[in-house]
């Protein structure tokens, strides 16, 4: 890869672990825009004394840097292209961060003739130096024009990553797949957690107890199809333990937590019906959860 010199704008977790890691495979940092020093000080201890620090503004020197990174939240993203614009020195490679915008949102920079793309890294980053860790395996999304997409594709090649792409008009719909995938799942543990609670087990005991069931399920699922890996009562077709269940949850929790119990029913009775089950069991589950969402409402 001949491009190795780049500028990020935004230093919060997913910038600084950018930052952080690309610094580490031999990459320039020339400079990192924040809004505020209180955001950069542990990045700034991991980077070369070289890289600048400075706060975007339209007078701002201009950027020469081969690569820019916009890494700033969504609603940013566009102003910040537009700042850009008048301080980009001709020819630069443009990419941001988002999961949900697609490089659409830097139509101005490509209006000013430069590569626009996105690069999404499709994991979770709380912290910017412990991220900086975890891009090694992981899947970047990516799209845009073709000499942006080839820049992103080395990047995370360099950063020990993977690639595919989407099309552009695509990217929401990605991105809700990646909040159900992981947001999501950490909002249905917290719903476990509850149930648990509920059974006099602390919360944070809750927690470690449940930590080696979801383990092995996300074991399952590195060499299985879903349809293969579900386990536990909707994969045996048991209609007895789900009414058992139907009921604890209706007389101990909310009424949410039972419309959660019941959709993601109706979705595991889908995977358990594509592994030949018994007809019979199969309709009993089904008129046990169809009833069992109607008394709900």
């Amino acid at each position: 890869m001949d491009m190795h010199s780049v500028s990020i704008i935004g230093v919060g977790r997913i910038g600084g672990a950018l930052a952080i890691a690309l610094s580490r495979r031999g990459f320039v940092i020339d400079t990192l825009f924040h809004r505020d020093d209180s955001t950069v000080n542990r990045v700034r201890s991991l980077l070369p004394s070289t890289t600048e620090f400075a706060i975007l503004s339209a007078d701002a020197n201009p950027i020469e840097s081969d690569i820019v990174i916009i890494a700033t939240a969504d609603p940013d993203i566009e102003v910040v292209a537009e700042s850009l614009a008048g301080i980009l020195t001709p020819g630069r490679v443009v990419l941001h961060t988002s999961g949900s915008l697609s490089s659409d949102v830097l139509r101005s920079l490509s209006a000013a003739g430069h590569s626009t793309g996105s690069m999404h890294p499709l994991i979770s980053i709380s912290d910017a130096v412990t991220g900086s860790e975890n891009f090694q395996g992981a899947y970047f999304c990516i799209e845009g024009n073709e000499p942006a997409v080839s820049v992103a594709h080395s990047i995370a090649e360099e950063l020990g990553g993977h690639t595919f792409s989407i099309p552009s008009d695509r990217k929401t719909l990605y991105h809700a797949a990646a909040v159900t995938a992981c947001g999501h799942v950490v909002a249905l543990i917290d719903v476990a957690i509850e149930m648990l609670s509920k059974c006099g087990i602390e919360k944070q005991h809750a927690q470690e107890i449940l930590r080696p069931l979801i383990g092995s399920t996300i074991s399952n699922l590195e060499s299985l199809a879903p349809q293969k890996a579900l386990t536990g009562s909707f994969a045996r077709l048991d209609a007895s333990a789900v009414e058992r269940h139907v009921s604890a949850i209706k007389s101990e929790m909310s009424p949410d937590v039972l419309d959660v119990y019941l959709l993601l029913g109706e979705r595991s009775l889908e995977l358990a019906a594509s592994n030949d089950p018994d007809p019979e069991k199969l309709k009993r589950l089904r008129d046990l959860i169809s009833i069992a969402k109607r008394n709900a409402g």
